[in-house]
């Protein structure tokens, strides 16, 4: 009897988890559309008639940060090199800004953490981590692509051998397990964003609350020993793993913000993440690549390999000198650990009110 409770306790555990996975992963669809409501229009606007690679370059973090998606802000530069209303030199910024703002996301989903301290702490480093390695990538890498164009160059050498490639279609299984939930949560919303936006916070910190428990109760059972066994004990396996389930599911904010609960309940440490972080960044550029295959754009293959050669450069760099990235976010997350009301700010100055008033004084 006992052995058969211990079962029927397991798989209620195990059906609750992928419960509380699943409305996880509704309150991001359902927030990144209410952004996408708020902010693709504006974002079109930012993106016409960017000349100044500078501008481009917080463009693109604004321009994500406002829709939530990488690969919009991706797609409207694609459609827009396509029509000949902008040129891949004025493009190539936009989408290094876009990997930063991309980020955003995983900031915003280690505040369900906050009532924590120490959780806190450690979520927002797991997440902050990604911030610093994309803006210290577009540190080093941004003025030499001022100065040699080198992204478009080695961009450029590669189209002439994919572009007669055809493209492959992928179908979204995150899509396509969600939609059906988001368009009904859109439907009790009236469709109006601030309405939609509010729902997917609610249900954004209901879930993680329960990720969290459960996550936190996996430390004192084999299970995290499992995890960091069989996916974290090697670099190699966790880029791999970040890499796969990216380009599966077609979202690195979702894909970087599932491991934020791990992180902050301690079953991951802010080290073995940062490799599947990097694979996530490299996994988002195949939907785009695949796409721009499908197209023969010469132009639209030569961005979508800019943003993959950006990538596999800042890995280069960065994951030698990893200690930078994460001693930095380890560092800032100590301090807003210790005046949590700073994260606000964090976030607000970061992807919004920087970029928006240096695109102005651009202009």
């Amino acid at each position: 009897m006992e052995k058969k409770g211990r079962k029927s306790g397991s798989w209620i555990y195990t059906l609750s988890f992928i419960f509380f996975i699943y409305v996880f992963l509704v309150s991001i669809r359902l927030m990144g559309s209410a952004f996408k409501l708020f902010g693709k229009d504006f974002a079109h606007t930012l993106i016409t008639g960017t000349a100044n690679p500078f501008v481009g370059l917080f463009v693109g973090i604004l321009a994500t940060s406002i829709v939530q998606s990488s690969s919009c802000t991706t797609s409207i530069v694609v459609g827009l090199i396509a029509s000949g209303s902008l040129p891949i030199l004025n493009a190539v910024p936009i989408i290094m800004g876009a990997n930063i703002g991309t980020t955003v996301t995983n900031t915003l989903v280690s505040l369900g953490h906050i009532h924590r301290r120490n959780e806190f702490q450690r979520a927002f480093a797991g997440a902050t981590c990604h911030d610093f390695f994309n803006i210290l990538s577009v540190l080093v890498i941004f003025p030499l692509q001022i100065k040699f164009h080198i992204l478009n160059r080695v961009a450029e050498f590669f189209t002439n051998l994919f572009v007669q490639t055809g493209g492959i279609k992928i179908i979204n299984p995150l899509k396509l397990t969600t939609q059906i939930a988001v368009k009904v949560l859109k439907g009790i919303c009236f469709h109006r964003p601030l309405i939609m936006l509010l729902l997917a916070l609610l249900l954004l910190f209901i879930s993680l609350r329960f990720i969290t428990r459960i996550m936190r109760s996996l430390v004192a059972t084999k299970a995290e020993k499992r995890i960091n066994q069989y996916v974290f004990n090697d670099p190699k396996k966790a880029f791999v793993t970040g890499l796969s389930f990216t380009a599966i599911i077609q979202s690195s904010s979702v894909a970087t913000s599932l491991m934020v609960p791990l992180v902050g309940a301690g079953v991951v440490s802010v080290e073995k993440n940062f490799p599947y972080t990097l694979g996530t960044n490299v996994g988002t550029t195949v939907t785009a690549i695949l796409a721009s295959l499908a197209t023969a754009n010469p132009l639209a293959v030569s961005i979508a390999l800019c943003h993959l050669i950006f990538n596999i450069l800042g890995i280069c760099i960065f994951y030698p000198l990893r200690w930078i990235p994460i001693g930095l976010a380890k560092e800032l997350s100590k301090k807003i650990a210790k005046r949590r009301g700073y994260v606000l700010l964090y976030i607000l100055f970061t992807f919004y009110f920087i970029p928006l008033i240096l695109i102005f004084l651009g202009r």
